[in-house]
């Protein structure tokens, strides 16, 4: 059975060998969750891996929950998953509705297209380093700093600080990666600390009450300031809640877009004819966007645990069974988008869920297609460019990362 568990899979591109065999043959899976350097194996998972099964399951939290065990692949550790179950991104309904009401009061576009000049300055700004040097590796010169700018923007992270967001956004996302390895704390033992446990985030949260307390004193037009305000039904946000929601907007926020930037670039370059074509009819813009995050989902997977037994596409699935669906094969699911290993810029429709599905909608993915747009009309001003060397993946099953994309422009 294909292996598509280990990151280092993902390092070497998506395996869409594997998950069209697995969507073909056996759509939900059983894999092994073996050690992984010095990760611990874990007890296994069912992979999901055709798009009607995998919007069923994102739609269904009743049985397929993300409270349970929270929405990670490795399970966290039995003391941390309180925790991480105050966070929007771990809570099914009700208790998710009543949080994503608030953050939906604040989280407007009239707030977040305010931006849009902005925005557009710095793709401007950031992408004159490729104009005037006639070469640049894109993540590490652009597009790491674009999304994670945004934000801060957008939250009133003072411009000293910015730096943070993108120390921590490592740290979570980039673990299993070896070019983050010194980002690995450890315990007493020797045994690799979970990112996402409450001791390594104890800056990050320390930090976010710190703004919330500053933001109280001093309000802005940000959003941090409009959520430590906010009410729905009477009811502010605790102090643990908007921790929590300022990891999910510094982490989520930043390295979906993060993904999305060099994996759409990429996309065009290796397809030159649509490259050209958006470049001759800008217009064509947005459902280039969309085919983007379709041919390069930020997010591979993410994971459920069923509430209880259950059937999926012929299989059985026990109660406490973990549940993982992936992005990363539905999308090139032959039941639901024709043609689709072919880039087409003007596909129509083009109904992805790159963004997720169901009660998990992203709350973000309005400011995220913003940024995409806005940059993509940007690069197209730059005279057409090409690889100069080989991409760099992260590995990660859960991040489709670009980590180095290096690029030049016409030969002068």
């Amino acid at each position: 059975m294909p292996n598509v568990f280990d990151p280092r899979v993902f390092a070497q591109g998506l395996p869409h060998a594997e998950f069209r065999q697995l969507r073909d043959t056996e759509p939900v899976s059983w894999q092994d969750e073996h050690a992984v350097l010095d990760w611990p194996a874990g007890p296994g998972y069912w992979a999901v891996t055709r798009y009607a099964d995998v919007k069923h399951v994102l739609r269904t939290p009743e049985v397929f929950s993300s409270w349970l065990g929270a929405t990670q692949i490795r399970d966290p550790e039995p003391d941390d998953l309180a925790f991480i179950r105050r966070m929007i991104l771990n809570m099914d309904p009700p208790e998710h509705q009543r949080l994503r009401k608030i953050v939906a009061a604040v989280f407007t576009r009239r707030r977040l297209e305010q931006s849009a000049a902005e925005i557009a300055a710095r793709a401007e700004a950031l992408l004159a380093r490729l104009r005037d040097a006639g070469e640049c590796d894109l993540p590490v010169d652009v597009t790491d700093d674009f999304p994670l700018l945004n934000l801060a923007d957008l939250l009133g992270v003072p411009a000293a600080d910015r730096n943070l967001l993108l120390r921590w956004t490592n740290r979570v996302i980039a673990y299993q990666d070896p070019e983050h390895a010194d980002e690995v704390v450890r315990d007493a033992s020797g045994k690799p600390v979970n990112p996402r446990s409450p001791a390594m985030l104890a800056d990050m949260f320390g930090y976010a009450s710190e703004l919330a307390a500053a933001k109280r004193e001093n309000p802005g037009e940000d959003l941090m300031s409009a959520l430590v305000t906010a009410t729905v039904d009477g009811r502010a946000l605790d102090e643990a809640e908007l921790r929590m929601f300022f990891f999910l907007v510094v982490i989520a926020g930043n390295d979906t877009v993060r993904s999305a930037l060099p994996g759409g670039v990429l996309a065009l370059v290796e397809h030159p004819a649509e490259y050209r074509r958006l470049r001759s009819d800008p217009d064509l813009l947005d459902t280039a966007v969309e085919e983007i995050l379709r041919w390069h989902p930020p997010v591979l997977s993410f994971r459920r645990t069923a509430t209880q037994d259950v059937v999926l596409a012929g299989q059985q699935i026990r109660a406490g069974d973990k549940v993982v669906v992936y992005h990363a094969s539905a999308h090139y699911d032959e039941r639901r988008f024709p043609d689709p290993f072919r880039f087409d810029i003007t596909r129509t429709p083009n109904d992805h869920i790159a963004f997720g599905q169901g009660p998990h909608l992203c709350l973000g993915a309005h400011f995220g297609r913003l940024q995409l747009r806005i940059f993509f009309r940007e690069f197209l001003k730059l005279p057409e460019v090409q690889l100069a060397a080989a991409p760099k993946r992260l590995t990660s099953n859960f991040i489709n990362g670009i980590t180095h994309l290096p690029l030049r422009g016409p030969r002068r």
